[in-house]
């Protein structure tokens, strides 16, 4: 059975959520703050970082939500998410790149750190400039959002992909943190909307951070 080593609010632990879920692979969730990690914890990933996935009957530890994405892609043939012409599957690697690291360097992140490990770990107040900036640039990522939809079906294409979980785990936490204003943006939210609704994403919408209470809207498929 494989583990996997998360937080709540951990958009990278998401994204292998849905990823497993949809592949129909099996594990338990086990709970590893980050910022307060079990000496176990640093044996399997010494950088202190989720997600992990460790199985220990085999003896096999991932680290990395992008490596754990690809291995579940070589290992198990159910709902490939990694599909298509070579062309297409850099395409869905590119805006996977893209959301794990621009949309959290500019949105996820500062949300996480301000109202998230300001409040939990370094009990100190929001700099509300730095949320305001993060719901800036929220912005100018989905009407991207908005513009790959005008042109696709999802976003990398006529098949949903990793592109449209990797963005969509990204979200949830921003959502989560009432970082996501959709006005303006109805391509974006129709399509949200849709990934919400999915099986796989149901665990997600009933996640709670201990002192950090969600968005009211945020369980709500419909919102």
């Amino acid at each position: 059975m494989w583990h996997l080593f998360h937080f709540p609010l951990c958009p990278f632990s998401r994204k292998v959520r849905l990823a497993l879920s949809e592949k129909g692979v099996a594990y338990e969730l086990k709970r590893e703050n980050p910022w307060d990690a079990s000496d176990n914890f640093y044996t399997l990933n010494p950088a202190g970082r989720t997600p992990v996935l460790h199985d220990s009957e085999r003896n096999r530890t991932l680290v990395d939500s992008q490596a754990i994405c690809e291995y579940l892609e070589e290992t198990v043939d159910k709902t490939p998410l990694i599909l298509g012409s070579a062309l297409a599957r850099a395409e869905i690697r590119r805006l996977v790149a893209l959301f794990d690291e621009s949309f959290f360097y500019d949105v996820t992140g500062p949300l996480m750190h301000e109202k998230m490990k300001k409040r939990i770990v370094l009990r100190a107040a929001p700099d509300s400039g730095v949320l305001r900036s993060a719901m800036r640039l929220a912005h100018e990522h989905l009407d991207y959002i908005d513009w790959l939809i005008d042109n696709h079906r999802w976003l990398a294409g006529a098949q949903m992909s990793l592109a449209d979980f990797a963005a969509a785990a990204q979200i949830s936490v921003a959502d989560y943190l009432g970082g996501i204003d959709w006005t303006g943006h109805d391509t974006a939210h129709g399509w949200y909307r849709v990934i919400k609704s999915r099986p796989s994403f149901r665990s997600l919408l009933t996640d709670k951070m201990e002192g950090i209470p969600p968005a009211s809207h945020y369980a709500d498929v419909n919102a």
